[in-house]
This record gives C-alpha cells, structure tokens and sequence, in this order.
C-alpha cells in the first residue's frame, strides 16, 4: 500500500496517467467536442473503476475503448436532435388585454381540476409535461390506448368547457 492505497487503486491511476491521453482524444474523435470528450471519458471511468480487479490483467485499454464507443452510442441514441438555436426569436401576437393571459390560466386552470382523476392526470402529463403517449402511459403504469381515451374525453370536456380557448386540433397521437 502507499498513502493510503490499494495495490489495485495506483494501477488504475497509473493506467489513467499513461492511456488517458491517448482515451481522451479517441472521446473527442467520438464527440467532435472537448467538453463532451472530458465528460465521456470519466463517466466510463467512473464506471470500468468498480470493475478493475477483474479486467486489470486483461487488455484494460481495449475494455475502455469499447466502454467508450458503448456509452457514446447511447448518449447518441438517447439525444434529441429536432431542435436547432435561432438567432432570431419568434414573432409574437400582440395582445390587447394585459390580463387576458392571466383569464386563460385561472379558466383552464379551473377546468382542468373539474376533470376526473384519471383525465386530470393524461392531460398534465401530455400538454402540460409534453411526454409522449407511450411515457405517458409508462408514467401511470397503463395501456397506450388508455391514454388515448383519456385524452380524447379530457379535451372534449375541456372544448365543451372552454370553447375559445381550447383549439379543435384533432387528437389522435
């Protein structure tokens, strides 16, 4: 031991001042991004550490290149690429009641309480947390089409409700 440290504890620091280098520029090769690069890397460290008894003695580096290719292709997977930054922000209607936002809330606000349990929970859930049908049902543990006929029957109540604030955009997804 030396300062405190397990034998297997300075090989991995001895394995990650002398690979580390050559595994951060396979991250940003991977990336195309310094930070990103960074962030790869010690998140699979982070996660071949627990694991070093075990492959220390065999090919440690070919280990952590495949952790590294693994974890990129599932934060690659998993990001969501339809946004795309605009300089230039969206123009925006010109309202002529500076509390007519304020009506719409406490009015929707209002009527969504009123709606059952179930309807209450869909409609949150969809429009207010924008999560897809299947999250949704996911979220309260139920059948996509369950989520579906909640919808459907929280919006004709709340159209019914609030006709002029609730658009006739069909439902269907």
């Amino acid at each position: 031991m030396r300062g405190g440290q397990d034998e297997g504890e300075g090989d991995f620091e001895a394995f990650v001042d002398a690979r580390g280098p050559r595994l951060l520029r396979m991250a940003w090769l991977l990336t195309g991004d310094a930070h990103l690069a960074e962030d790869l890397l010690q998140t699979v460290l982070a996660r071949v550490w627990p694991k070093w008894q075990k492959i220390a003695d065999d090919h440690p580096e070919a280990y952590v290149r495949k952790a590294l290719v693994h974890t990129h292709a599932s934060w690659w997977r998993r990001r969501w690429r339809g946004e795309v930054p605009h300089g230039e922000l969206p123009d925006r209607a010109a309202t002529s009641d500076a509390y007519e936002g304020v009506e719409l809330e406490q009015s929707l606000a209002a009527a969504v309480r009123a709606l059952p349990v179930r309807q209450r929970a869909v409609v949150v859930l969809r429009y207010f947390e924008d999560l897809s049908v299947e999250e949704t049902a996911a979220t309260l543990g139920c059948a996509t089409g369950t989520v579906k006929s909640q919808s459907a029957k929280a919006l004709r109540t709340l159209r019914a409700v609030l006709p002029e604030y609730v658009g006739v955009r069909d439902d269907r997804g």
